[in-house]
């Protein structure tokens, strides 16, 4: 599991992305109990995520609407199978309107990089 903290900070909000090996819906959910194990993380506002896996493509946006699908092209686009990335936000008190799906996008490209 990869952990790259604090990769944005916006009007309050802050980013942070994890990402690591995923085979199936279950060790999906297993990352995600892993990651939420660091009271931080469970304490997130968001926890948006998606993984591709052969034909199967899962996502969840966590109450980020949108989110989760921009997670999903961005592997498509970088070909990056087998593996779930997930953004977390903590919101800082402002609306970002249309900036949370660009920090969302940066935030993977971070985690692309950092692979």
């Amino acid at each position: 599991m990869i952990i790259l903290d604090n990769v944005i900070t916006d009007r309050g909000s802050k980013y942070a992305v994890a990402g690591g090996p995923c085979r199936s819906g279950d060790e999906a959910r297993a990352f995600l109990a892993e990651l939420k194990r660091n009271k931080k993380f469970a304490k997130a506002t968001h926890n948006s995520w998606g993984f591709i896996c052969g034909e199967q493509r899962i996502k969840n946006d966590d109450g980020e609407a949108g989110a989760g699908m921009v997670i999903l092209r961005m592997l498509e686009r970088e070909g990056l199978h087998d593996h779930i990335v997930v953004v977390t936000r903590w919101f800082g008190g402002k609306h970002l309107g249309g900036d949370r799906f660009r920090h969302v996008q940066e935030a993977v490209r971070i985690y692309i990089k950092a692979l």
